[in-house]
């Protein structure tokens, strides 16, 4: 099956105490846009993003999360999980998100993304559901979803094919590196190995490594 975007989403205002930015807004939870929308060096037009000093920039531009992995979720709870649900900008079908290599750049509709790292979850995450220990389970179910830097500005919609132009040869995914930071720190050397990781995430692992 080809790969594919079911959902292009788009964050709305949202006041609450659990929000983690200064000012109780959050834009975590996102609506399925009408339409095409164009992806920039920031993100996408017209999503809100709460919470700039740990959401949003160049290597968390755009975060996808497969349908597949929210369908899990939803048996798990025992409640529908709507597109977006995740604060995912991309929600997507066919595709191995978690597999994916760090640095694989993927084209779709007219713009060019590269997979840069994979998500953290935090309290606002847990706070929006109403689930206190969702962050120990969504670490635990290690499938976080990837964060996209935009390569090349484009528009994109529901029903745009994701196709990898190419993946680097280290082979570090989306998944190890979330094991590796959160539940498997004997996988922390091979991080070093994926240089289009973010600095701060490599720099992270050196100083890991280092301690022994």
């Amino acid at each position: 099956m080809t790969g594919r975007v079911i959902s292009v989403n788009l964050g709305i205002v949202t006041e609450a105490e659990w929000a983690g930015d200064a000012s109780g807004r959050s834009g975590i939870d996102k609506r399925p846009a009408d339409g095409r929308v164009h992806v920039h060096g920031e993100g996408l037009a017209g999503d809100f993003i709460g919470e700039r000093a740990h959401h949003g920039g160049p290597d968390k531009a755009v975060y996808a999360y497969a349908e597949e992995d929210a369908a899990w979720w939803a048996a798990e709870l025992g409640r529908r999980v709507a597109p977006g649900a995740f604060g995912e900008n991309l929600t997507t079908r066919a595709v191995d998100v978690t597999g994916a290599v760090i640095g694989e750049r993927w084209a779709i509709g007219s713009a060019v993304l590269q997979v840069s790292m994979p998500r953290t979850p935090c309290t606002t995450f847990a706070g929006f559901w109403g689930v206190p220990d969702l962050i120990k389970r969504f670490t635990v179910r290690a499938r976080p979803g990837a964060y996209l830097r935009v390569l090349g500005e484009g528009e994109i919609g529901a029903g745009d094919r994701v196709e990898v132009l190419d993946r680097p040869a280290h082979g570090v995914t989306v998944g190890e590196v979330f094991r590796a930071l959160n539940l498997e720190p004997e996988l922390l050397p091979r991080l070093l190995h994926a240089e289009e990781l973010p600095e701060r995430v490599r720099e992270k692992a050196r100083r890991r490594v280092a301690a022994g």
